[in-house]
């Protein structure tokens, strides 16, 4: 599965769907970064608001997709 990327501009909210499967819990990493997690306790996606003042959990969440598809 390739990632799925929603983004509504007018709210600068970035969604990243990492891979199937329904969020069961989430981890709040700041006010404006929500991982949600898969029943597995892995990503399932990322939750950024301001998504342009938050490159760091946009490379974090490519990382983790890079690392999936290499293994």
């Amino acid at each position: 599965m390739s990632a799925e990327f929603n983004y509504d501009p007018s709210t600068d909210s970035l969604y990243i769907k990492l891979r199937p499967g329904a969020s069961v819990d989430n981890r709040i990493v700041s006010d404006d970064v929500v991982i949600d997690l898969g029943a597995d306790g892995e990503p399932v996606g990322y939750d950024i608001q301001h998504a342009s003042q938050h490159a760091e959990a946009i490379a974090e969440a490519l990382d983790f997709l890079h690392q999936r598809h290499a293994a």
